[in-house]
């Protein structure tokens, strides 16, 4: 690899700011259902939310494609670390958080995230090697689910803190010297805070040479969305391709933020180092993939890893539904990370083979639009009153396995098309 400091400092502010991140969004839809108890509020907020990242997310995807993209992950990263920073300020202030800021805090996030991930990988294609696309994404992938698995066990930490020196991460009671007291929520935030502001240091240190020379499409903003659209509409195949294998990352995100506490805490009966324990197991399995899944598939394809990825944890989340049992969460969270990143991993090397650097960023961002639609039908169902009563929200994983082997589909369907697409760009 030419750029290989660029890159390397491109993972360690991604590693900085991952963790930080990581532990406010484990933490946040924790405090609306355990905290405060109020786990409506949060999903109707979720739902906003997601509606409005639909037109952001088209609008992100146009800058990635317009402008440099280290200067854009400093712009982000200043913006989220003023507003974060600000309300953790706000509650060292008043000892409180009013619950419009925590929910402002998990707005900036996902909009970050929206702008975070798709330039990352856009960034890392454009000084990359196209021989080290699938590299690249397996390292992205390790060292991303590394910081969760920090962030999970100090999310962990931070929500309960420890009773007589000890927690409970993953089943396993640790012991530490000394207690440790429960942060509040700002302090968590000023935490996150700071991450923004080291990873604006480290990112004006790189220093890189682009690999990809694609020409740079100028214009208005109507007329570069457009192409990314009549991009796809060309290429058919590729649209089917990138949707279908888009399905389990829609759902697991609604999983995350909306399924997974209520699940712990009123199927579960569990306390929020189970949930944050969660992050934990999906991390292991997430570095899991990234280790094993380029070099496993290598004498296969995509297309079959993706399916035979997805029909796997389609069957881990029909146990979720019926197996009320610690261990076998921990390991169907385990399943997930393995499964998801894999076909994340996949997926996006296939299409960094098929799709100009120039223009990824706005086809990423059909996609991402599209998926927010899928993730709006999901957050609206699981906010239904049914899925907050008793234990009913186990349910909401018999529709995840549902909506993945739908998705299986037309990958199925179009196999033997999507097979020669990739053997033809091999050759």
């Amino acid at each position: 690899m030419k750029n290989k400091k660029a890159i390397s400092l491109l993972f360690l502010s991604n590693i900085i700011s991952g963790f930080a991140q990581g532990i406010s969004m484990i933490a946040i839809p924790w405090y609306f259902v355990e905290v405060i108890g109020r786990p409506e509020v949060f999903a109707s907020a979720y739902l906003i939310i997601t509606f409005v990242t639909l037109f952001w997310g088209l609008y992100a995807g146009a800058l990635i494609d317009r402008y440099s993209r280290k200067k854009l992950f400093i712009l982000i990263n200043l913006v989220c670390g003023i507003i974060v920073g600000g309300v953790a300020i706000s509650g060292y202030l008043t000892n409180t958080t009013n619950d419009l800021l925590v929910i402002l805090v998990f707005a900036i996030t996902i909009f970050n995230y929206n702008v975070h991930y798709p330039n990352l990988y856009a960034f890392g294609q454009e000084i990359t090697e196209k021989k080290h696309y699938g590299k690249l994404n397996s390292y992205i992938e390790i060292q991303g689910q590394s910081t969760s698995i920090l962030a999970g066990a100090f999310a962990a930490l931070l929500l309960t803190g420890t009773i007589n020196k000890t927690m409970n991460l993953g089943g396993f009671i640790i012991t530490f010297p000394f207690d440790i007291h429960p942060w509040k929520i700002h302090e968590i935030f000023l935490m996150d805070a700071i991450t923004y502001m080291i990873v604006i240091l480290i990112f004006m240190q790189i220093k890189y040479s682009r690999i990809v020379t694609d020409k740079i499409e100028m214009g208005t903003l109507f007329s570069r969305l457009k192409s990314g659209i009549l991009y796809l509409k060309k290429n058919s195949l590729i649209f089917h391709f990138g949707l279908s294998s888009y399905m389990l990352f829609a759902f697991l995100l609604v999983e995350i933020h909306i399924l997974l506490p209520t699940y712990v805490h009123d199927f579960l009966e569990g306390k929020g180092d189970i949930y944050a324990s969660a992050e934990v197991y999906y991390s292991l399995g997430a570095i899991l993939a990234g280790v094993f899944v380029i070099r496993f598939f290598r004498k296969k394809n995509s297309i079959f890893g993706i399916i035979l990825l997805m029909l796997i944890v389609s069957f881990a989340f029909v146990g979720m539904a019926f197996i009320k049992s610690l261990w076998y969460f921990f390991i169907a969270n385990l399943i997930l990370g393995l499964t998801n990143a894999g076909v994340r991993i996949l997926r996006t090397t296939y299409l960094f083979n098929h799709i100009p650097n120039n223009i990824i960023g706005r086809t990423n961002s059909v996609f991402n639009s599209l998926n927010i639609m899928v993730r709006m039908c999901l957050i609206g169902l699981f906010a239904m009153p049914y899925f907050l009563t008793n234990d009913n929200v186990r349910w909401g994983y018999l529709v995840g396995a549902v909506m993945i082997i739908l998705a299986i589909v037309p990958l199925l369907l179009h196999y033997k098309s999507l097979i020669n697409l990739e053997k033809l760009e091999s050759n």
